[in-house]
């Protein structure tokens, strides 16, 4: 099993080493058309994984599926972890699209340069990555001690979902006054971008030279004072913190979401993981269409509700559902993104419509 672990986490090492040490190795601005490029290839790249996945199981490699999955109370055979992959996968993808519209506003509220997004977007899902590991993993011991934390899983997302509906807007941005004021405490902050840096020295020439950030928001007399050769963090740094601290208040919904399909460590987070992984690209080919998905709150919200009530009515469905109960799972939620997404470009062809005539 250490095995098995060592070699997932190596891939995803190589594949982010390769994406910012050899393909996007130099700032630019990213195009919608790279963006699409590489969203195709990192949507094939997590849809494959099903089929390692498949052969896994099917022929209990690393001794996967030989366990009992909490979920369900059955092993995992390869049709059933696939299945089980697939699903998680499409629902965290789903439910990931919810912050391209929080990053959207991170970034005009600390006026990040387009040239440097695409990187600071890397470090950011470099950090999610790690939060959300060692929150799966303490999930999966809670759900493997406690079954009755399922429940409370499922209830938390039935809520979430209801808020999610009563709510004028489900995308918010942690105060970007209060991540300033709280880093300030303990760091000087500079009041310019430098570059793709996160950190520079005070009386060093980057220090004096660079893109105004927010400066209203950031100048500060321990600035001024900062001795020369003191580490000071730029806005930069403080846009990731902000978007750290945002993927890590959307990881307490996404996470309880994959225990409701299923509590295998491993599905759980390669799902997790090559859906993260899409997020960066996914982001630029939707950056200038976000406001069109004026319907996608609400898809979502159905999502949270379905996997949410299925631990508590899963028990009794699946016997008569049959084997194919995971299946069905997954093309209901498929139905549910894509009747969202549809009736928002519906609907706004009717204002376009209206708004020419």
């Amino acid at each position: 099993m250490i095995l098995l672990w060592t070699g997932f986490i190596a891939l995803i090492l190589l594949l982010l080493a390769l994406d910012l040490g050899v393909f996007h190795r130099a700032a630019h601005v990213v195009t919608v058309k790279e963006a699409f490029k590489w969203s195709i290839v990192w949507v094939t790249i997590g849809l494959s994984f099903s089929v390692p996945v498949y052969f896994a199981y099917e022929n209990h490699w690393c001794d996967l599926g030989t366990t009992v999955d909490a979920i369900d109370g059955v092993a995992n055979d390869g049709r059933t972890a696939a299945g089980k992959y697939l699903t998680g996968y499409i629902v965290e993808q789903s439910l990931s699209v919810d912050n391209l519209f929080v990053i959207a506003m991170i970034f005009t509220a600390f006026a990040v340069p387009a040239i440097y997004q695409h990187r600071l977007l890397f470090w950011g899902i470099l950090g999610a990555l790690v939060m959300r590991g060692a929150m799966i993993g303490i999930g999966a011991q809670l759900v493997s001690r406690f079954h009755w934390v399922l429940y409370v899983f499922g209830a938390f997302l039935i809520v979430t979902s209801i808020k999610m509906l009563l709510t004028t807007t489900s995308h918010s941005v942690p105060s970007n006054g209060f991540i300033v004021r709280f880093v300030r405490r303990f760091f000087p902050v500079t009041d310019r971008y430098h570059g793709n840096h996160f950190l520079v020295r005070a009386g060093s020439a980057n220090s004096k030279e660079g893109t105004p950030g927010i400066a209203s928001s950031l100048e500060d007399a321990s600035v001024a004072r900062a001795k020369p050769g003191t580490w000071m963090l730029t806005p930069l740094a403080i846009a990731l913190l902000t978007i750290e601290t945002t993927d890590l208040i959307f990881a307490v919904d996404s996470i309880p979401a994959i225990f409701a399909i299923t509590a295998d460590p491993f599905l759980v987070f390669s799902s997790n993981i090559f859906a993260i992984l899409g997020l960066r690209s996914l982001f630029f080919v939707l950056a200038g269409m976000l406001d069109k998905f004026r319907y996608l709150k609400y898809s979502l919200a159905a999502i949270l509700f379905l996997v949410g009530a299925k631990m508590f009515v899963a028990d009794w469905i699946k016997p008569i559902v049959g084997d194919q109960f995971n299946l069905y799972l997954l093309i209901v939620i498929f139905a549910i993104l894509a009747i969202g997404v549809l009736a928002s470009f519906h609907a706004d062809r009717r204002d376009h419509r209206s708004n020419t005539r």
